[in-house]
């Protein structure tokens, strides 16, 4: 990587380099996103700038720390109790309440979810860009609180006609457009609110912690297992007390218990605001990283520079201001025309669309090679929701009755929180010291490893369910609604799937959250819930496909509206091998993968090697 020294021009190099850098110094700062680019040669830091590129608004040492986070996990926790409030049963209030048939209200619950996780891209975005992440997401929290509050609203006064109906028994008045409208309008706030906050409030407790210390990084790697603990702590309330009483009608105090629960969390989130370590926003990342692709294609003509000869700022300060300096890596060797040095670039005043260093490319390509590995967690992400959607229908029309007291089919999620929460507990305090010792690496198994166990077990999961479902069928009775297996059988597909959450999402807020380069550190937070979005749309297309193909003539299809007449064991299974086949494709891309390096001295340097020799072995 080029440290701008004399002897990488050809003709009369020491003249040239100082040309360059007389010219950058003359040239007024650009506004907008090109100055914090920084394309000029010289890097104007501050007293807040650290030796890392962090840089930071508060500076006081008491600040952050485990103190901080946990008033960050109590919040996610709140936070979480109040979004699966609704979402863990909003497949029955959609079939209950709002007359939907099985496929539809999956397919609703599907899009719904879907759109939960896609608007973190818009929250990772806002953080990282401009609001920074306390504004980020003290101000989702808001919207979640108002959309609680309109959900509430909705439902006591225009929905939920007769008084208690909806609980499997009375049914629903058909319900008014007035009362639809501020239902998904509800709903819909939810989903942008909860949304935004969730993959925001992981990078702001990443944030509490400082990699220069010498426990940072460990202390990071812990906080993301916490924080997934935390999140599954704050549904088991929601998967238990909360399933109950919405299972028998009363739907609008199990919202009203969710909104008091958001509140609570936004209480505690600004109750710490003073000890919280604030990281500034880096700017609009996405024109750094179309600067590069249209650097490059100008200079698609141009042969690529040797690496010691590729564009990069002085000292070790970055030209993407804030951030830390990354290593050249030989992958994407086109995007280096970016970083490569031309006699038009000698002559007018630097152009960041023109030439950039090799950080900024560095940058782009990180995007692109974290993409594959991205792109194979949405089959697994596809095998996850099925808890809210085929799980729960599936359970409520088995024998959900323990004596005289009815098991509501949607709190069997508790098992998989109860899975959850154990397998955390195991990983950490035995897994992890026992993979240390027989691999050499201190983290255990790597992030990538863990990601690939994950889609194994969800693929198990699977296999799972439809032996469940096989069950169910050969124990339905002529004329009854449910079959007289009792909905305990569903305990093993739960159990796996939360044990392959432990595995596959925490393994991604790690993996996405540490390959990240600094400035879109909350977007890498937001790919892990953005594959959770893709996987609820694909599921909701798999079902339509399923049903387009398997429901023609008299054929009922695999999930018709009598569960009796269909065959959801075969679409689980369908769920099986399309994971097997997903877990073979990233086998290949996880080999592929070429850990970020980042610029942090010789100590760094020789530990990231270290580390991506370990990584690549999945």
């Amino acid at each position: 990587m080029l440290k701008r020294e004399p002897s990488i021009f050809t003709m009369e190099p020491s003249n040239c380099s100082r040309e360059v850098e007389l010219k950058a110094r003359e040239e007024p700062a650009a506004k907008g996103a090109d100055s914090e680019i920084g394309m000029s040669l010289s890097f104007d830091g501050s007293d807040n700038q650290k030796p890392d590129g962090e840089e930071i608004i508060s500076k006081n040492r008491k600040t952050g720390g485990w103190k901080c986070t946990i008033i960050l996990l109590t919040n996610q926790a709140l936070a979480t109790l109040a979004f699966f409030g609704v979402g863990v049963n909003l497949v029955l209030f959609l079939t209950r309440v709002m007359g939907q048939d099985n496929a539809s209200a999956a397919n609703s619950v599907s899009k719904w979810t879907g759109t939960v996780y896609l608007c973190s891209l818009i929250g990772a975005f806002l953080s990282d860009s401009y609001w920074g992440r306390y504004l980020t997401c003290a101000i989702f929290q808001v919207i979640l609180v108002l959309g609680l509050a309109l959900l509430s609203i909705s439902s006591s006064m225009f929905l939920l006609k007769p008084k208690g109906c909806g609980d499997g028994d009375l049914e629903c008045m058909p319900t008014s457009s007035v009362g639809v409208a501020m239902f998904y309008l509800g709903i819909y706030l939810i989903a942008f609110g909860y949304g935004g906050h969730q993959p925001t409030v992981a990078t702001f407790g990443a944030d509490q912690f400082d990699d220069s210390e010498p426990k940072g990084k460990s202390n990071k790697a812990a906080f993301f297992c916490y924080f997934y603990f935390a999140l599954n702590v704050g549904s088991l309330f929601s998967n238990t007390v909360l399933v109950y009483y919405e299972d028998t009608g009363e739907w609008t105090l199990g919202f009203l218990v969710s909104g008091g629960a958001a509140v609570l969390g936004l209480a505690a989130f600004l109750a710490g605001s003073r000890r919280y370590r604030y990281v500034k926003a880096w700017g609009n990342p996405i024109p750094r990283v179309t600067q590069v692709f249209v650097a490059a294609f100008r200079k698609w003509r141009v042969d690529v520079a040797k690496e010691g000869e590729l564009y990069e700022v002085e000292g070790s300060a970055s030209a993407i201001k804030g951030s830390r300096k990354i290593l050249h890596s030989n992958e994407f060797g086109f995007m280096d025309k970016a970083a490569t040095i031309t006699e038009a670039d000698l002559q007018g005043p630097s152009n960041p669309w023109r030439l950039c260093t090799v950080t900024q490319v560095e940058e782009a390509k990180c995007v692109l090679r974290m993409m594959p590995v991205w792109l194979c967690t949405i089959i697994y992400s596809v095998v996850f929701t099925q808890m809210a959607s085929l799980f729960v229908e599936q359970g409520d029309v088995m024998n959900t009755k323990i004596g005289n007291f009815k098991i509501p089919a949607a709190s069997m999620s508790t098992f998989d929180i109860c899975s959850v929460l154990i397998c955390t507990g195991i990983y950490r305090q035995f897994l992890v010291p026992l993979a240390g010792r027989l691999s050499g690496n201190p983290k255990g198994l790597t992030e990538l490893q863990r990601m690939g166990i994950g889609l194994i077990i969800g693929m198990l999961a699977m296999v799972a369910a439809g032996a469940t479902e096989i069950g169910r069928l050969r124990h339905v009775e002529p004329g009854e609604k449910a079959s007289s297996l009792s909905v305990f059988w569903q305990i093993p597909q739960y159990a796996l799937v939360g044990a392959s959450e432990v595995f596959m999402y925490v393994g991604q807020l790690e993996f996405f959250n540490g390959q990240a380069p600094d400035g879109i550190k909350s977007f890498g937070s937001s790919l892990c819930m953005a594959s959770i979005s893709l996987g609820n749309y694909v599921s909701s297309m798999l079902v339509s496909m399923v049903m387009g193909i398997t429901a023609r003539g008299e054929s009922p299809g695999w999930i018709p509206e009598s569960l009796n007449s269909g065959h959801i064991d075969r679409f689980y299974f369908l769920l099986a091998a399309l994971t097997a086949i997903d877990f073979v494709i990233y086998l290949f891309c996880a080999k592929w993968y070429k850990a970020t390096n980042f610029d942090g001295g010789d100590k760094e340097v020789d530990e990231i090697v270290k580390e991506e020799e370990v990584i690549s072995k999945v």
